[in-house]
């Protein structure tokens, strides 16, 4: 038996509860991992309080982790008993001593990168990646706005971007956070709670606006995204951390200038194996590199995870979190 975290309804964070669970022997394109770090994301809190939807309850919460394999499938090559692993993946039930995961789903972390440190970027660096590489190519020369700039996926996007040559303006709600942006790369930083980001963002482009944001904040910024983007910009909005985006007529988009809209995920960008690897291999040479540097900046033991998501939510957390089994 080992010890998960699990809800039985969903709700605040007094649902989750440590219970003991039977993991079992992996099937044959399985393997059993020992997970020695456990990620903790927004999306976690989403499955948690019902806004997303678990397929039956009771039911594991986290997306992402990292470990080392104690058994594998024997239909399994690719990974022996013994390797360190990290994978993130749709399913939820992550927060665990131990996961029986897809091998196809898994990748080996580099030698260089810690457990810790792998399981604070799976999810939010692989988001990065898709943001800046593939749903909006950012370029040379690029001004782009990126919301939540102190968050754990905002801190990767602004150091990268930075590093692929984009003017980065970044959000944040409080000066610490503002000094926490500079350092991972922003070139200008809007407090939204004393400052007009769109009013900024127009000065800052002297009135042409941005061909792209990156929104994760959702219901609170999304109008004033729109009105920050330029004719035929892009709109991405891939989260929602104070509240889904109501809905808005198509219009509205023209009204604003011909605007594209997308609300991607990560999950569809890495659905082939082919491009888990080919995108988990540049973060990990943009991590070794000191392009991008992760920083996690809080650690729980799994059993305080209930703490964890109160501070989240708080937005008492800058960077990423990991929960320690």
């Amino acid at each position: 038996m080992a010890q998960a975290i699990q809800i039985e309804q969903t709700g605040g964070p007094e649902v989750m509860k440590w219970v003991a669970v039977e993991i079992g022997a992996p099937a044959p394109r399985e393997i059993l991992i020992r997970q020695t770090a456990v990620g903790l994301n927004y999306v976690d809190v989403y499955f948690r309080s019902g806004l997303y939807k678990l397929p039956e309850l009771p039911h594991g919460l986290g997306a992402e982790a990292a470990g080392v394999v104690e058994a594998v499938g024997t239909e399994v090559s690719e990974f022996s008993v013994g390797d360190r692993v990290a994978y993130v993946h749709a399913q939820q039930g992550s927060y665990a001593e131990q996961r029986l995961m897809p091998a196809s789903r898994c990748v080996r972390i580099p030698d260089d990168i810690s457990d810790v440190t792998a399981a604070g970027m799976m999810l939010r660096g692989l988001t990065a990646h898709y943001l800046l590489r593939r749903t909006y190519p950012v370029q040379r020369g690029d001004t782009i706005l990126i919301h939540a700039a102190a968050g754990g996926v905002g801190l990767i996007a602004c150091s990268w971007a930075r590093h692929l040559g984009a003017t980065v303006i970044g959000t944040v709600g409080s000066p610490e956070k503002a000094e926490l942006a500079r350092e991972f790369g922003c070139h200008h930083v809007i407090d939204y709670t004393c400052q007009d980001f769109v009013t900024e963002v127009r000065t800052i482009t002297e009135g042409r606006g941005v061909p792209v944001v990156y929104d994760s904040v959702g219901q609170q910024t999304f109008e004033g995204s729109l009105d920050c983007l330029r004719p035929l910009g892009l709109m991405v909005t891939f989260g929602n951390a104070s509240g889904p985006v109501p809905p808005m007529e198509p219009a509205l988009l023209t009204q604003k200038g011909s605007l594209f809209l997308t609300r991607p995920t990560l999950f569809h960008y890495i659905s082939q194996r082919s491009d888990l690897l080919a995108a988990s291999d540049e973060l990990f040479e943009a991590v070794h590199s000191g392009a991008v540097r992760i920083a996690v900046n809080q650690e729980y033991a799994l059993i305080d995870v209930a703490q964890a998501h109160r501070d989240l939510e708080s937005r008492k957390t800058t960077g990423s979190t990991v929960l320690l089994p």
